[in-house]
């Protein structure tokens, strides 16, 4: 059974940090893009950040992020450990959500910000930023 699992969220004041994990097991994802999505409160669930799976055991990563959180964000992942991390700073109370964790099928290595292309999705972890 494939499972993802967030982890990490938690209240913050603007201008904090915070990191999310995610966990992935049942499968390897390593060669499987995956993402971070979040969904605000009465709000539409939208595309965070990406990072491109491996095509190969010598090729690295790629990443994508939505302009709204370019130079606070970092997306990484660790395919030894099957865990993917985003890492937030500068944190803005916008950024309050519900942060879910999401993989592409096995081979499916290419960046998306369509939640369309994502098969398996976590349940989320809660990110509250006061200002």
């Amino acid at each position: 059974q494939v499972q993802l699992v967030e982890s990490g969220g938690g209240s913050v004041q603007a201008g904090g940090s915070l990191r999310l994990s995610c966990v992935a097991s049942g499968r390897t994802f390593s060669s499987a893009a995956m993402s971070w999505f979040r969904q605000g409160l009465g709000k539409e669930r939208e595309f965070v950040a990406a990072i491109s799976g491996s095509r190969s055991s010598w090729s690295g990563s790629s990443t994508y992020y939505v302009d709204s959180v370019k130079g606070r964000f970092t997306i990484s992942r660790n395919n030894a450990k099957n865990t993917m991390s985003l890492q937030m700073n500068s944190l803005k109370p916008e950024d309050t959500a519900v942060y879910y964790c999401a993989a592409r099928a096995s081979g499916s290595w290419a960046l998306t910000d369509s939640d369309h292309e994502y098969e398996y999705w976590g349940q989320g972890t809660q990110v509250t930023v006061s200002s």
